[in-house]
């Protein structure tokens, strides 16, 4: 038996395994390469791999690499499933630990961003929020907190996740990056540095600790983690590959370990912003004054009312603000977007 038929039954790749058994509870599954290397299949969407012991890893580093946390965002998870086939196919070796998760695979199958509550709010223990008990997703969210426990435990070298999304709207910053907030943590240059490699070229700074899957791996593992804004959401087959060639040849020549290259232009300069003031639905006659087909990065001049409330409002302050992550069809208490300006200090905003 072939090692694709040992972790993949009679699907032609992992993709395809993947959304023919998203409800199924698999059990786990161990095979090797010709070369040694181990893949094991931790659950349905799950592939932990891992070199031959005796080959090196010039990085030191172990990488989480994760797409389809939403269900709807495709793009990502067909460049990771084309590099698992590359690696499967004997096209290139593996240098380091490597982690692969497809989020979501229920929601995939309906090509839904969730099936019933929004996973990216879930980890970092939020699965065990009372109203979530029982939710598809709060399992889910368990199940690849431990499964990423597990991976950091057995893998003492520097630890990186990048959790691969796509927009549900447009952007005037096609591809750019959030890095979760820990105290006192500063982006490593050699970092920045990556994200120009995949042709990202904005980084947000988070303001506060979240429930992401990059803030649970920053705060929860000591990894250095990221969110990455990739494009627009669109269904599985109707994705342009060649505009994600970015991120697919970055994280190919991580996973070789191969040496980083010198930031190139156009890539060669990185436009970081923070978060001024995160909005969220009071619930008291809240009133969002930001238009439904508004791009992310859209800019508000001074004295502009983004939201108000029975008791407040929120205006832009003293200079202009974008707004990213509009989306006011949400819970009370939930995010509806986040006021973000260049960050302080930087008069070319650039790291």
């Amino acid at each position: 038996m072939s090692v694709k038929q040992d972790l993949f039954g009679t699907h032609s790749d992992w993709l395809s395994h993947t959304l023919n058994n998203a409800v199924a509870g698999l059990p786990e599954t161990k095979t090797y390469l010709p070369d040694g290397t181990r893949i094991i299949r931790k659950a349905v969407g799950v592939l932990d791999i891992t070199p031959p012991s005796d080959r090196a890893n010039p990085n030191s580093e172990a990488l989480i690499v994760s797409a389809g946390v939403h269900g709807n965002e495709t793009a990502p998870i067909e460049v990771m499933n084309g590099l698992v086939s590359e690696l499967m196919d004997g096209a290139w070796e593996l240098a380091c630990p490597v982690l692969l998760i497809l989020g979501n695979p229920q929601a995939m199958v309906a090509g839904e961003r969730f099936l019933e509550v929004n996973l990216n709010r879930l980890f970092d223990g939020a699965h065990r929020r009372t109203e979530y008990a029982g939710l598809e997703e709060a399992a889910r969210a368990e199940c690849l907190e431990e499964i990423c426990r597990q991976f950091a435990g057995a893998n003492r070298q520097a630890l990186y996740h990048y959790d691969l999304h796509t927009a549900i709207r447009p952007s005037h910053r096609e591809r750019f990056a959030l890095y979760p907030f820990v105290e006192g943590r500063n982006v490593p240059a050699d970092q920045c540095d990556f994200l120009l490699e995949a042709e990202v070229e904005t980084l947000l700074l988070q303001h506060k600790a979240g429930t992401t899957f990059s803030s649970f791996s920053s705060s929860q593992l000591n990894a250095e983690s990221f969110t990455v804004e990739l494009g627009k959401v669109r269904p599985f087959g109707q994705n342009d590959l060649q505009r994600f060639s970015g991120i697919r040849d970055a994280l190919r020549r991580r996973f070789r370990g191969q040496a980083a290259p010198s930031p190139q232009p156009p890539f060669d300069q990185l436009t970081v912003f923070e978060v001024v003031h995160e909005i969220l639905n009071t619930g008291r006659n809240f009133r969002f004054h930001v238009p439904d087909d508004v791009a992310n990065f859209t800019e508000y001049p001074p004295g502009t009312v983004i939201w108000e409330d029975d008791d407040t409002e929120y205006r832009v302050g003293r200079s202009p603000e974008a707004i990213v992550f509009p989306n006011p069809q949400v819970p009370v208490g939930h995010r509806v977007g986040l006021m973000i300006r260049p960050q302080t200090g930087s008069d070319e905003n650039l790291i």
